[in-house]
């Protein structure tokens, strides 16, 4: 077994006592005072989520879109800049690769997938491009939090601008920070079932921005979560995980994914 790979956090878990394991090939935070609390603090309060595993891939180029169209699941072709969607890839029977979150961006499709998944995705996409296309795997460039909770918006808003407050269910912003245009981006998802926030942003900024986000969300209880009230908050909510849900010997419509399969077009699987 090869040594963990740790996100930009590792000595903030640490530190905070978190009880580490491994997860899918990274040394990650399952719990600090514990799942329950966790879970409720982030259906109550706010909760703070690191999710730096987590892979990305970019696709750009002339062909882009009808790549993706060939490959996607869902219709890539109806979402906008700064529009998010929801999707999975399949192979030739029809079974998962991966399901996936992927966001429109100006001259760009920004592509997370699950962490277990991230080589075998970008692998994947690459045997099969067709046309002006570039797939890039960027994972290793980026960190990724989760603010999550009916204070969520208060908190993001505080330290990333009001602006915030009016971004629409699904779309996504892109910041600057400091001289390095659109540094970050901000998107209005989860995986919990409450309102909130994804922020993914260069792994050098990580942890400052981490503290700033707790001092910020001090005074709104917010509380740092780990996966396992992650997953109890997905299930919760009946949201698919890859590799206990879902899986390669499973189809989106035996899933209950058929809402974000389009067979009005061709795709891989369909």
């Amino acid at each position: 077994m090869g040594e963990l790979k740790r996100t930009p956090l590792y000595e903030w878990h640490k530190a905070r006592g978190a009880r580490l394991i491994d997860f899918a090939g990274w040394e990650m935070p399952v719990y600090y005072e514990g799942i329950v609390a966790e879970h409720q603090a982030t259906r109550e309060k706010a909760g703070m989520f690191d999710l730096s595993h987590m892979g990305e891939i970019e696709v750009k180029g002339p062909d882009a879109l009808e790549f993706l169209q060939s490959v996607m699941t869902n219709d890539v072709s109806v979402i906008s800049d700064g529009q998010a969607q929801y999707s999975a890839l399949c192979y030739e029977n029809g079974t998962i690769v991966d399901d996936l979150l992927i966001t429109k961006l100006p001259g760009r499709y920004l592509l997370v997938v699950n962490a277990s998944n991230i080589a075998k995705d970008f692998n994947w996409l690459k045997s099969h491009i067709k046309g002006r296309v570039e797939v890039l795997d960027r994972s290793s460039e980026f960190a990724i939090f989760a603010i999550q909770g009916p204070h969520a918006e208060d908190i993001v808003a505080a330290f990333y601008g009001e602006s915030v407050r009016s971004l629409p269910y699904y779309h996504a912003i892109e910041l600057d920070y400091q001289d390095k245009k659109n540094a970050i981006l901000i998107s209005r998802t989860g995986y919990t079932g409450e309102d909130g926030f994804e922020v993914l942003l260069p792994n050098e900024y990580a942890l400052e921005t981490w503290n700033k986000l707790f001092q910020v969300g001090e005074k709104y209880d917010l509380v740092p979560v780990g996966l396992g009230a992650r997953d109890t908050l997905r299930m919760e909510m009946k949201f698919a995980l890859y590799g206990n849900d879902i899986s390669d010997q499973t189809n989106p419509l035996e899933a209950g994914l058929g809402w974000v399969v389009k067979l009005d077009k061709e795709f891989i699987g369909s």
